[in-house]
Protein backbone atom coordinates (compact mmCIF):
# COMPACT_ATOMS: atom_id res chain seq x y z
CA UNK A 1 0.00 0.00 0.00
CA UNK A 2 1.27 3.60 -1.07
CA UNK A 3 0.42 5.21 2.26
CA UNK A 4 2.70 2.34 4.18
CA UNK A 5 5.53 2.93 1.76
CA UNK A 6 5.86 6.95 2.37
CA UNK A 7 5.42 6.50 6.36
CA UNK A 8 8.40 3.79 6.06
CA UNK A 9 9.81 6.47 3.87
CA UNK A 10 9.34 9.28 6.27
CA UNK A 11 10.51 7.27 9.15
CA UNK A 12 14.11 8.02 8.57
CA UNK A 13 13.30 11.73 8.32
CA UNK A 14 12.18 11.51 12.19
CA UNK A 15 8.55 12.82 10.71
CA UNK A 16 5.89 10.05 10.03
CA UNK A 17 4.57 10.57 13.63
CA UNK A 18 2.73 13.57 12.08
CA UNK A 19 0.94 11.75 9.19
CA UNK A 20 -2.85 12.43 9.92
CA UNK A 21 -5.14 9.73 8.10
CA UNK A 22 -8.98 11.25 7.44
CA UNK A 23 -12.32 8.76 7.37
CA UNK A 24 -12.85 11.36 4.89
CA UNK A 25 -11.33 11.62 0.76
CA UNK A 26 -8.95 14.62 0.95
CA UNK A 27 -8.09 14.00 -2.85
CA UNK A 28 -8.30 17.31 -3.88
CA UNK A 29 -7.32 20.60 -2.95
CA UNK A 30 -10.74 21.49 -1.36
CA UNK A 31 -11.37 18.10 0.20
CA UNK A 32 -8.11 18.40 1.59
CA UNK A 33 -8.63 21.80 3.51
CA UNK A 34 -11.75 20.46 4.45
CA UNK A 35 -10.91 17.52 6.34
CA UNK A 36 -7.66 19.57 7.87
CA UNK A 37 -9.60 22.91 8.44
CA UNK A 38 -7.03 24.75 6.95
CA UNK A 39 -7.13 27.55 3.78
CA UNK A 40 -6.32 25.69 0.46
CA UNK A 41 -3.91 27.21 -0.60
CA UNK A 42 -1.91 25.47 2.27
CA UNK A 43 -2.30 22.45 0.61
CA UNK A 44 1.03 21.39 -1.55
CA UNK A 45 -0.41 19.65 -4.61
CA UNK A 46 1.74 17.16 -6.11
CA UNK A 47 0.96 17.53 -9.49
CA UNK A 48 3.04 14.84 -12.30
CA UNK A 49 4.07 15.39 -16.09
CA UNK A 50 5.56 13.29 -18.42
CA UNK A 51 8.78 14.95 -20.62
CA UNK A 52 9.61 12.64 -22.98
CA UNK A 53 10.86 9.53 -20.85
CA UNK A 54 11.44 11.53 -17.98
CA UNK A 55 8.51 11.64 -14.82
CA UNK A 56 8.33 15.71 -13.29
CA UNK A 57 6.33 16.18 -9.77
CA UNK A 58 5.71 19.72 -8.86
CA UNK A 59 4.87 20.69 -6.06
CA UNK A 60 2.77 23.70 -5.54
CA UNK A 61 0.33 25.31 -3.54
CA UNK A 62 -3.36 24.71 -3.61
CA UNK A 63 -3.66 28.03 -5.26
CA UNK A 64 -1.50 27.78 -7.20
CA UNK A 65 -2.19 27.05 -11.22
CA UNK A 66 0.75 25.76 -13.87
CA UNK A 67 1.64 28.76 -15.84
CA UNK A 68 2.18 26.53 -19.48
CA UNK A 69 4.74 29.59 -20.78
CA UNK A 70 6.90 29.14 -17.35
CA UNK A 71 6.69 25.57 -17.51
CA UNK A 72 8.18 25.07 -21.14
CA UNK A 73 10.80 27.82 -20.11
CA UNK A 74 11.44 25.33 -17.26
CA UNK A 75 11.85 22.23 -18.62
CA UNK A 76 12.23 23.45 -22.52
CA UNK A 77 9.23 20.85 -23.13
CA UNK A 78 4.89 21.38 -23.20
CA UNK A 79 3.42 20.79 -19.94
CA UNK A 80 1.72 17.28 -20.30
CA UNK A 81 -0.16 15.68 -17.44
CA UNK A 82 0.15 11.69 -16.59
CA UNK A 83 -2.82 9.95 -16.93
CA UNK A 84 -4.30 8.21 -13.95
CA UNK A 85 -2.45 4.87 -15.29
CA UNK A 86 0.40 6.46 -15.92
CA UNK A 87 1.01 8.57 -12.52
CA UNK A 88 0.17 5.32 -10.55
CA UNK A 89 3.10 3.54 -12.71
CA UNK A 90 5.66 6.20 -13.09
CA UNK A 91 5.35 7.25 -9.44
CA UNK A 92 3.90 4.70 -7.66
CA UNK A 93 0.78 6.75 -6.12
CA UNK A 94 -2.60 6.82 -7.08
CA UNK A 95 -3.66 9.71 -7.81
CA UNK A 96 -5.16 11.63 -5.38
CA UNK A 97 -2.37 10.91 -2.96
CA UNK A 98 0.79 11.37 -5.64
CA UNK A 99 3.47 12.81 -3.21
CA UNK A 100 7.49 13.57 -3.02
CA UNK A 101 7.82 10.83 -0.62
CA UNK A 102 8.93 7.30 -1.36
CA UNK A 103 9.82 7.56 -5.61
CA UNK A 104 11.48 5.47 -7.94
CA UNK A 105 15.11 7.23 -8.30
CA UNK A 106 14.40 8.87 -11.92
CA UNK A 107 11.38 10.88 -10.91
CA UNK A 108 12.31 14.30 -10.59
CA UNK A 109 10.76 16.57 -7.64
CA UNK A 110 10.49 20.04 -8.16
CA UNK A 111 8.83 22.65 -5.54
CA UNK A 112 7.10 26.06 -6.69
CA UNK A 113 8.12 29.03 -5.18
CA UNK A 114 4.41 29.36 -4.17
CA UNK A 115 4.91 26.83 -1.37
CA UNK A 116 7.50 29.60 0.65
CA UNK A 117 4.86 32.05 1.87
CA UNK A 118 3.33 29.72 4.16
CA UNK A 119 5.08 28.29 7.59
CA UNK A 120 3.77 25.19 6.77
CA UNK A 121 2.18 23.01 4.10
CA UNK A 122 0.19 19.70 4.04
CA UNK A 123 1.22 17.73 1.05
CA UNK A 124 -0.31 14.20 0.52
CA UNK A 125 1.29 10.90 1.76
CA UNK A 126 0.73 8.50 -0.63
CA UNK A 127 -3.22 8.13 -0.41
CA UNK A 128 -6.52 9.86 -0.91
CA UNK A 129 -7.13 10.44 2.85
CA UNK A 130 -3.84 11.48 4.30
CA UNK A 131 -1.90 14.86 4.80
CA UNK A 132 1.04 15.41 6.81
CA UNK A 133 2.67 19.31 7.97
CA UNK A 134 5.98 20.16 7.13
CA UNK A 135 7.56 23.37 6.87
CA UNK A 136 9.07 24.08 3.33
CA UNK A 137 12.44 23.15 4.49
CA UNK A 138 11.18 20.03 5.79
CA UNK A 139 9.61 19.29 2.27
CA UNK A 140 12.63 19.81 0.76
CA UNK A 141 14.61 17.54 3.00
CA UNK A 142 11.75 14.56 2.85
CA UNK A 143 11.95 14.82 -0.72
CA UNK A 144 15.03 13.35 -0.74
CA UNK A 145 17.21 12.06 -3.86
CA UNK A 146 14.34 12.92 -5.93
CA UNK A 147 14.71 16.69 -5.14
CA UNK A 148 16.09 18.93 -8.19
CA UNK A 149 15.06 22.83 -7.50
CA UNK A 150 12.74 25.52 -6.43
CA UNK A 151 11.18 26.70 -9.35
CA UNK A 152 8.93 29.16 -9.88
CA UNK A 153 6.22 27.50 -12.82
CA UNK A 154 2.93 28.48 -11.59
CA UNK A 155 0.72 31.48 -11.79
CA UNK A 156 -3.00 32.66 -9.82
CA UNK A 157 -1.89 32.69 -6.20
CA UNK A 158 -0.06 35.96 -5.99
CA UNK A 159 -2.97 37.82 -7.21
CA UNK A 160 -5.93 35.96 -5.26
CA UNK A 161 -7.12 34.74 -8.67
CA UNK A 162 -9.15 31.13 -8.45
CA UNK A 163 -6.82 28.84 -9.53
Amino acid sequence: MSIEKAREYLKSFGVAGRIQEFDMSSATVELAALALGVEGARIAKTLSFRAEDRTILVVAAGDAKVDNGKYKQQFRIKAKMLTADEALERTGHAVGGVCPFALPPEVETYLDVSLRRFDTVFPAVGSASSAIELTCEELERCCGANFKEWIDVCKAWQSGEEA
